[in-house]
């Protein structure tokens, strides 16, 4: 099972290392193996959210997420991406900055960094979202109750979490119009954070909105169709299979896609902190996708998320804590092992959490089942 799952990874770790090697030596087998780790970790929240959505997928489009949506995590958001930030930001065309990322490693980095603000902006805010829309949900199974209770109460009024995502950003926006006393550069920067983040919400309403409608949709044919089984039942006619749309589950991978590249970001951001070669961070950052991604699969083929059902929170509360470091770096550095630890220390807290849970509840279940068996004994004595 898990040489099936994680066969590619483990393939790709191999051909990546060795072409690190043949490119830059030990020293650059070194930073590829740094980078696969450093996105192995900030991204793991990623796999298990990812699993929660995927979990909803057939065979057919969880394949499709490991095909041509690692070919677009590896490929587009780890190399591409860097690259049209530079485009973008220095005005050139992208074969141009190519040919900077390779000549001028230094000059790339600080266009990349001066994109920053923006990246943060979009990526914060659409990750924001996911976290207020997961908080204010009324949930069977809660996690922290006594802050979940009064959060799932207050999500019944519309809008909530458009509302303060928008307050959030525009707090952010105006600390920096009003910061060395709204010189020119920073309140351009503030402009630019503005549009970004709301470039960040009309995404994630547009792609989730899309997902959502189409899932719905997905629902009532699932219902129709069982409507149709039990009347054919009852009248003695054959069952036909069911046969599902595929539009729910397109947009459901174009979310994911979404979701991925706003987790990519301080990935792709926090690599520049190890190096400036884009071959290497390519390498490195293209081995750790490819793990979370071989993870994501791994958690929905094992059930996992059933069986620690507090996981989904931690995974949510780290994408709360992600999209408060990304806004807060747009003024403030905060170091990329901080936003690693963060997430993997919630997202443990809720694993041991969950193991707890499930001893609690195999205690009573064994408990009861003592107590059955003891009235079964005075009976039969009697």
């Amino acid at each position: 099972m898990v040489l099936k799952t994680f066969g590619w990874s483990f393939a790709v770790t191999a051909l990546g290392l060795v072409a690190a090697v043949l490119y830059g030596g030990w020293t650059g087998f070194g930073v590829v193996a740094i980078l696969s780790i450093l996105e192995i970790s900030l991204s793991f929240d990623n796999a298990v959210v990812n699993a929660g959505i995927l979990k909803k997928m057939n065979a057919f489009w969880q394949k499709i997420f490991l095909t041509i949506g690692v070919l677009i995590a590896v490929f587009g958001m780890r190399l591409v991406f860097p690259v049209v930030i530079v485009a973008i930001s220095a005005k050139i065309g992208p074969i141009e900055a190519v040919d900077l990322a390779l000549s001028d490693k230094n000059q790339y980095k600080a266009l990349v960094t001066d994109a920053h603000p923006a990246i943060a902006a979009f990526g914060g805010m659409f990750l924001l979202m996911i976290f207020l829309d997961f908080i204010f949900e009324d949930r069977d199974i809660k996690w922290l109750g006594w802050l979940e209770r009064p959060l799932a109460k207050l999500g019944k009024i519309d809008m909530l979490s458009a509302c303060i995502a928008l307050i959030i950003l525009l707090i952010t926006s105006m600390t920096l119009a009003t910061e060395a006393h709204l010189s020119t550069g920073h309140a351009d920067k503030a402009e630019t954070v503005l549009l970004s983040g709301i470039a960040g919400l009309i995404t994630y309403m547009v792609v989730g909105g899309l997902s959502g409608f189409f899932e719905n949709k997905l629902e009532e044919e699932e219902e129709r169709e069982h409507e149709e089984e039990e009347k054919a039942k009852a009248k003695g006619k054959p069952v036909s299979a069911v046969k599902l749309g595929g539009q729910a589950a397109f947009f459901m991978f174009l979310y994911l896609e979404v979701l991925d590249a706003s987790f990519s970001f301080d990935g792709v951001i926090g690599a520049f902190a190890i190096t400036n070669d884009i071959v290497l961070m390519a390498l490195g950052l293209g081995i750790g996708a490819m793990y979370v991604r071989s993870l994501t699969v791994y958690l929905v083929r094992q059930g996992t998320l059933d069986d620690y059902v507090y996981l989904e929170h931690g995974a949510h509360y780290a994408i709360g804590a992600l999209a408060a470091i990304l806004l807060i770096t747009i003024k403030y550095e905060i170091h990329e092992v901080i936003t690693g630890l963060v997430g993997v220390a919630l997202i443990g807290w809720s694993f041991w959490s969950s193991v707890r849970r499930n001893r609690a509840l195999a205690a009573a279940e064994g408990k009861a089942d003592t107590s059955d068996d003891n009235k079964a004994e005075v009976q039969s004595g009697v």
